[in-house]
Formats: C-alpha cells, sequence, structure tokens
C-alpha cells in the first residue's frame, strides 16, 4: 500500500457521546486518543481492554487490530464492500469511514467534526416481507449501484449478513443514528476452502443455540424465519436495548477476545497465535465482575462444544459486555455450529479424525484433535485455571442432565425439520456423553452422517 497523501480521522462516538478520534497518519501509523470529557464522564470506559482509558494517545498495531475486528472476517464480502461505496481500498479506516454508523457493540464512526443526530429517538422506514427477500437475496452479490439513502452497517463475522429493526411487532429500515436490533444470517452454503454442504447451517445453528440453552447456558434469541424465497436464521442482538421509556434503542458496549487481547482477526484460533482457554479463564475472565460465574460458564461451553463437535469456538466468538470505570463481564454465546452433520468419509465431508478444535485442551501435550479428547483432558484443563473441582462437578452435572436435554430438545422440534442436522446432531450428542460418563475417548473413525 502507497503511503497515505495526509492524515485521516473518524470520531468515535458511544450513544450519543463523544469517546475519542481515530487517526490514520500520513505514514500509515494507527492512533487513538480519548477524549478529556469522555474520560471524566460517569459514563466513561475504554472500548477495548487493550486499549485502556488513558490521557496518553495509543499508537500502532493494536489500535489497527481493535478496528479492523469490527469488520466482516471474509476477504470477499470486504472486497463486495470496497465496490458497493467505491472506496479507495479494503483497508479498515477507508471500509469504516462507510460502513462505521451502525458497528458491533456501542461505537459509531464519524467523519472527524461531524456528530451523530437525534440519537434518542427512533428514526425508521417500514419494510415488507417482498422488500426483506429482495435485499436478502442482492446481499451476496450486491454492488455498487444502490439507492444513495442506503443504511450502512458493520457486523464482523464470517458469513453473509445483513441486519434490520424490530421496532413494535414491524420490520424496519432503521435512519440516521437509530441503530438494528436483529441480524439475519443467510446460509452459509458450501464452504469455500473444503467444499462442505454448509446450506443447513441456519437450522444447525438454531438447533445448537436450544441445546446450549437447555444446559443452562446464555445464549442469544435467535430463530429461523423464511421471507419469500428466502430462509435466516434471525438473531436478537443482545448489544442493543430499547431504553426504559421505550423512545430510543441504546447501544451496548462490547468487544471480542481478539480485540481484547490486541490481536488482528487472522489470530482468532489458537494455532493461530490466539487466546487459548487458559488465556481466557486466567488472563480475562479473572478481572471480570462476575468472574465466577463466568469462569464456570466459558468451561461449560468448552465442554459442550467438544460434546456437539462445535470445532468453530475461536476467540472471535467470545466477547465482554464492556462496563463503566473498567468493569466486564462475558456476553451470552452465539454462533455456534456442530459438525456432526457434515461427518463422514465421502466427497463434501469431514473426517472425524482430522477436525480440530479451535481451542486446545491440557494433558501431557496440547489437545486439538476432536477425536483425541478425552475426560481427563477437561479435568487437566480445569486444574490449570484453577477450578479443579469445580471442573468435574461441571462435567458431572453436564453428564447428568443429558438425558431430559435431548428429550426437550426433541419434543421442541418443529414439524419439518430437517433430519439430517437433527439426527446426527442428538444422536452424536448423546454418543459423546456416554462416552464421558465412561471416561473413554471419542472415536477416532466410525462416525458416518450423510
Amino acid at each position: 500500500m502507497g503511503r497515505i497523501s495526509q492524515k485521516q480521522t473518524l470520531g468515535v462516538w458511544m450513544n450519543g457521546e463523544f469517546v475519542g478520534r481515530w487517526t490514520v497518519t500520513s505514514r500509515g501509523e494507527h492512533e487513538f486518543v480519548y477524549d478529556a470529557g469522555w474520560q471524566a464522564s460517569p459514563l466513561g470506559r475504554a472500548i477495548s481492554l487493550s486499549l485502556p482509558l488513558a490521557e496518553q494517545k495509543a499508537k500502532g498495531i493494536k489500535v489497527k487490530n481493535y478496528f479492523d475486528n469490527l469488520l466482516p472476517d471474509s476477504k470477499e464480502i470486504r472486497s463486495r464492500i470496497q465496490q458497493r461505496f467505491s472506496l479507495a481500498s479494503t483497508m479498515p479506516f477507508d471500509l469504516l469511514t462507510a460502513i462505521g454508523r451502525d458497528c458491533v457493540g456501542a461505537l459509531q464512526l464519524l467523519p472527524d467534526g461531524d456528530s451523530p443526530q437525534n440519537v434518542r429517538i427512533i428514526e425508521a422506514d417500514p419494510v415488507s416481507e417482498a422488500e426483506i427477500e429482495r435485499w436478502l437475496i442482492e446481499t451476496p452479490i450486491r454492488g455498487r449501484h444502490q439507492d444513495a439513502d442506503d443504511f450502512r452497517i458493520s457486523i464482523a463475522g464470517a458469513q453473509e449478513k445483513t441486519a434490520f429493526l424490530l421496532h413494535e411487532g414491524q420490520w424496519m429500515r432503521p435512519r440516521g443514528s437509530t441503530p438494528t436490533t436483529h441480524i439475519f444470517k443467510l446460509p452459509i452454503g458450501h464452504h469455500e476452502n473444503k467444499g462442505v454442504d454448509l446450506t443447513a447451517s441456519v437450522e444447525n445453528e438454531w438447533l445448537c443455540a436450544q441445546i446450549l440453552k437447555a444446559y443452562g447456558l446464555p445464549v442469544g434469541d435467535c430463530w429461523p424465519a423464511a421471507f419469500g424465497s428466502q430462509m435466516v436464521l434471525v438473531v436478537e442482538r443482545f448489544d442493543r436495548r430499547l431504553s426504559s421509556d421505550r423512545s430510543w434503542i441504546m447501544r451496548l458496549p462490547q468487544e471480542d477476545m481478539c480485540q481484547a487481547r490486541g490481536l488482528a482477526p487472522e489470530q482468532k484460533y489458537e494455532s493461530e497465535g490466539g487466546p487459548g482457554i487458559q488465556t481466557i479463564m486466567n488472563d480475562v475472565l479473572l478481572g471480570s465482575t462476575m468472574a465466577e460465574s463466568d469462569r464456570q460458564e466459558f468451561f461449560k461451553t468448552q465442554l459442550i462444544f467438544w460434546l456437539l463437535a462445535a470445532i468453530d469456538g475461536h476467540a472471535k466468538n467470545f466477547s465482554l459486555f464492556l462496563e463503566p470505570r473498567g468493569g466486564y463481564r462475558l456476553t451470552p454465546r452465539y454462533d455456534v455450529l456442530s459438525a456432526y452433520p457434515v461427518l463422514g468419509n465421502g466427497p463434501g465431508l469431514l473426517q472425524a479424525k482430522k477436525i480440530k478444535m479451535a481451542m486446545a485442551l491440557d494433558g501431557h501435550n496440547r489437545h486439538y484433535r476432536w477425536c483425541e479428547l478425552q475426560r481427563r483432558h477437561l479435568e487437566s484443563t480445569a486444574k490449570r485455571c484453577g477450578m479443579e473441582e469445580t471442573g468435574r462437578a461441571i462435567i458431572d452435572a453436564v453428564i447428568a442432565m443429558t438425558p431430559e436435554v435431548l428429550a426437550a430438545i426433541s419434543r421442541r422440534l418443529p414439524s419439518g425439520f430437517p433430519q439430517r442436522v437433527a439426527e446426527p446432531i442428538l444422536t452424536g450428542l448423546a454418543t459423546a456423553v456416554d462416552r464421558l460418563a465412561n471416561v473413554s475417548a471419542v472415536p477416532t473413525s466410525g462416525i458416518t452422517h450423510s
């Protein structure tokens, strides 16, 4: 990339309050400085654990990484955003200049000197199901030929998605400073690298969310919905909340674990330099305002991810709510998919003996391979996180809960729910729990779902 001719700055705002400035200098260096008024405010807080609330200017890669993580992971999606808004590049500053008015969490990014207008009212236009269908059809192919009043949102993640506002029972397209409240996730389709068929990702993610809820874990509300020919998973945003007087929608500050650790989105997997279970448990969640429950829930989540063969639980799929004056706590779980429906030995399937977890368990060595994980690795991991007895109790409780969880989920499945999703996930879960109860490893072969 060539040198920037002059420095560029975006103002950073939170619910109508000025937070600070993000600058890219003429030498391409990233800087962030908090506004003095924000530092003194009772609502003041850091935008990230990696960028503490301080008078001095923050500089360097942690600043760049923080803002980079507000964007979609996919290079293809970023390129489409560049084309859609005729931007100079796919660099984070250029992209967020165009779409930073409605980011994950509470931030709004505006040209320096501008301020968000009418934050404490709801401005939006109703949209019909037919209009939503058209929008969903165009989402993966949307280019630069758009209406001038096209609303602009930035949603992190790897798959195609868009977002709308649900207000008083009506889907709406927000205007001005009004945020979206629900994310619409399209089916993933065939995975671009391995050709794996993930066309049932909507049903898969919904079912996994119900299973996590049944085990007592907090999960964002979601449901499958059809808009004409388009099936999506509608996900209620837990970073949005209607004000007590119901007059405006508040943005709730949050960040993912890559942002909290100052890492690039490419480092979301532990094997690529991202945080693992011990780092998150001991270096992050020990400082939570709800440390005991957050640590227990995080360990329980890792256990259930193993039981579900949910192999994509990387650092960007765990987030923190950011509270005033430095407090923080774990958000609900999100973006959970099981690999069980695509395990097998044929074309477009994943071999059970090859799949790896996003975060390793501990033993004498580090264990990523799903098929090799055993109860003793879970117990060893819990011990290294300072919760040996609690970890054992969580494992035993999950085993004991499973028969009722499976029965409740089976009763809850809607008519017509695809058996190619339900059967392998529920059978796989039951088998994994049986083996956990018998202190035995998940098998390295012989699991074939098609």
